[in-house]
C-alpha cells in the first residue's frame, strides 16, 4: 500500500476482524496491552475497538511520555523557570501539566519565561541569541526524543554555547513494561508494541518479553489496518502455541534499530539508577541522565533544584489508567472535575494521553452504549 487512505480501507478492516473473530477460542476472553499513545488514540479516533468480538480487549500502557512524569519533577521545572536570568524551553503538552504548585501556564502568568518549542534546536538557538541568559530545554519522551536531545547537547558541547542546559525527563520504556509484567494488579496476553520507540531501539529488546513472561508482542504501526492486522498476528500466536517478538511496523522500523540515534544516546547519556513514574512509583533503570563529561549541560548540577515528591491528587486515577487497570471512563473525576480544559491528571492534558484521546474522540461512543443496555 502506498496511501494513507489504502490503512483506513472499510472493506479491509472488515476482512481483518472477521479473521480475528475466526482465531478467538470459545469461551476465552483475551487482553492485549497498547503500549503507546499514539495507539490509543488511532483506536479511539477509528473505532478500532468496534471491529473487535467482545472477547478481544485493548488496554492501555504506560507508553505516553507526558502523562508519566511526577508532579514534582514539573514543580522542579518551574523552580529552575522562576530563577532571574532563566528561559525554560518546552514541548507545547508540556505546558499544562500540574504539579504541586501550579503548571507551566501559571508559572509564566506569575512571570517566569517559559517558552513553548518544537525541538531541543529550538531551544538552543534561543541560547544563541540570548547569550546573558541562560536556556534549560525541557527534555522529555521515549528513547524517541532522546536522540534529538542528544544530539542538540553534542552540538551545543562542539560549538563551545556555554549557556544552554537540558534538564532531562527523558524515560525508557522496557523497565516499565517490566513493572506491568510484574504487577499483581493486571493479566495480559500479549502486548501491542510501540512504534514510534521502535524505529530506535528496534525490536530485539523486547525478547525477554516472550523469553521471560511467555507474552507474544508484536509492534505495531499507527494506521487503523496496522492495529488490526497487529491483534490477528498476536492472536496467531496464540492459536498456535507461539510467544515470539514480530514486526508488523516493517516499512519504518528496522529489527536492530537506529544505530545513530542509538550511539548519540550512549555517547551523552547513562542510566539513572532509579526515576519516579506517575502511577507507577519509582522504577529502578528506567531513566536517563547527563554524562559526567556533559555535566556543564546538566540543569540538575548547573542549579540547586529541591527534587520534592509530590502526591498525586486523591482524586486522580491516572495510575490505575497507565497501567491498564482502569479505562478512562470509569475514572471517578472524568469528564466532570477533569477536562482537557480543567485536567487534574496528565492522562487530561497530553495529545497521546488515554483521557484526553476518550474525551475527544469515545466518550459519546460510551455513552450510546450505556443508553442501549438501560
Amino acid at each position: 500500500m502506498r496511501f494513507v487512505d489504502e490503512y483506513r480501507d472499510a472493506g479491509r478492516a472488515r476482512a481483518l476482524a472477521a479473521s480475528i473473530a475466526s482465531l478467538c477460542e470459545p469461551g476465552r476472553h483475551y487482553k492485549f496491552m497498547e503500549v503507546c499513545g499514539g495507539h490509543t488514540h488511532t483506536i479511539y479516533k477509528h473505532g478500532v475497538e468496534d471491529y473487535l468480538p467482545e472477547s478481544v480487549s485493548l488496554v492501555h500502557g504506560p507508553g505516553c511520555p507526558v502523562c508519566v512524569i511526577p508532579m514534582g519533577r514539573v514543580d522542579d521545572a518551574v523552580h529552575i523557570a522562576s530563577r532571574p536570568g532563566v528561559i525554560l524551553a518546552t514541548f507545547g503538552d508540556m505546558m499544562r501539566v500540574p504539579g504541586g504548585g501550579g503548571s507551566f501556564l501559571d508559572a509564566k502568568a506569575a512571570g517566569a519565561d517559559i517558552r513553548m518549542v518544537y525541538s531541543p534546536l529550538d531551544a538552543l538557538k534561543l541560547a544563541e541569541r540570548n547569550p546573558s541568559r541562560r536556556v534549560v530545554f525541557m527534555g522529555i519522551g521515549f528513547e524517541t526524543t532522546a536522540p534529538s536531545t542528544a544530539m542538540t547537547v553534542l552540538r551545543a558541547a562542539a560549538a563551545g554555547i556555554t549557556n544552554f542546559s537540558v534538564f532531562c525527563n527523558h524515560v525508557t520504556i522496557l523497565p516499565a513494561i517490566k513493572a506491568i509484567l510484574d504487577s499483581p494488579d493486571l493479566r495480559l496476553d500479549g502486548f501491542l508494541g510501540p512504534g514510534h520507540v521502535s524505529t530506535v531501539i528496534g525490536c530485539r529488546p523486547y525478547a525477554f518479553i516472550p523469553g521471560d513472561y511467555g507474552k507474544p508482542l508484536v509492534v505495531a504501526g499507527f494506521e487503523p489496518l496496522d492495529l488490526l492486522q497487529s491483534v490477528r498476528m498476536l492472536l496467531t500466536q496464540l492459536a498456535e502455541g507461539r510467544a515470539e517478538v514480530e514486526n508488523q511496523y516493517g516499512r519504518v522500523v528496522p529489527w536492530e534499530g537506529n544505530p545513530k540515534a542509538l550511539d548519540a544516546i550512549a555517547r551523552t547519556m547513562e542510566m539513572r539508577p532509579y526515576f519516579e513514574w506517575r502511577g507507577l512509583g519509582f522504577i529502578s533503570h528506567s531513566a536517563l541522565r547527563l554524562r559526567d563529561e556533559y555535566a556543564a549541560f546538566d540543569a540538575e548540577r548547573v542549579f540547586d533544584i529541591p527534587g520534592g515528591r509530590v502526591a498525586d491528587p486523591k482524586a486522580c486515577q491516572c495510575g490505575e489508567v497507565l497501567k491498564g487497570v482502569l479505562k478512562p471512563w470509569e475514572c471517578k473525576v472524568f469528564g466532570t472535575a477533569c477536562t482537557p480544559e480543567t485536567p487534574i491528571g496528565t492522562c487530561m492534558v497530553s495529545s497521546e494521553g488515554a483521557c484526553a484521546a476518550y474525551y475527544n474522540f469515545g466518550r459519546f461512543t460510551r455513552e450510546r452504549v450505556k443508553e442501549a443496555t438501560r
